[in-house]
């Protein structure tokens, strides 16, 4: 079964995407073309990048970048669920990522963003460096605005035509991790 990991990109207290990330879990759950499972940047305590050797050579030496890379390793496809802050993704989202290179090779990514444009620049950083690390970025994206999408803007009330969104979304971001089994597997 394809196994789809949902990334929740903020660490910071209080964070939004917590609720955001729940919502895309719950939604994705009830599908029967593929496992989901929410990853929580919380859980895995990684410290800005300490590897002295690049994440492209594999040869990682630190428990916590074993430890990440199993898990990342583990999955056939993402969806990165991020905040904005000052036009881009979340440090600890960007942090994330850059631990590791060949885990994310040939895979799908699907992006559901938030903050006061609905997180859309965040969302055009994490496509640029999608390509770099051999990502193929789904075309649908979710778009959640702090203004109309949550109440005072921490209460998170999505709309129905935001489910619909993220439905697209979950649907790219499966298919296109199927069709790139092939592509992982001669890789």
């Amino acid at each position: 079964m394809t196994k789809i990991g949902i990334i929740l990109g903020s660490t910071r207290p209080g964070r939004n995407g917590e609720a955001v990330a729940k919502w895309v879990y719950d939604v994705a759950a009830k599908r029967t073309d593929a496992e989901f499972e929410l990853v929580d940047l919380l859980d895995y305590n990684l410290p800005h990048l300490d590897e002295a050797i690049p994440p492209s050579m594999g040869q990682y030496s630190q428990p916590h970048t074993i430890e990440w890379a199993k898990k990342i390793d583990s999955f056939d496809g993402f969806v990165f669920v991020t905040p904005e802050y000052n036009h881009s993704t979340s440090g600890a989202l960007k942090n994330a990522i850059d631990f590791l290179f060949k885990e994310w090779n040939n895979k799908a990514v699907g992006f559901v963003g938030y903050g006061s444009i609905g997180g859309a620049r965040a969302v055009e950083h994490l496509r640029l460096i999608a390509g770099e690390l051999m990502l193929a970025d789904v075309r649908a994206q979710v778009l959640l605005s702090l203004a109309t999408d949550f109440e005072n803007y921490s209460t998170f009330l999505p709309s129905e035509r935001q489910e619909q969104a993220l439905a697209t979304v979950l649907d790219q971001t499966v298919s296109w991790s199927k069709a790139l089994e092939t592509v992982r597997k001669a890789a």
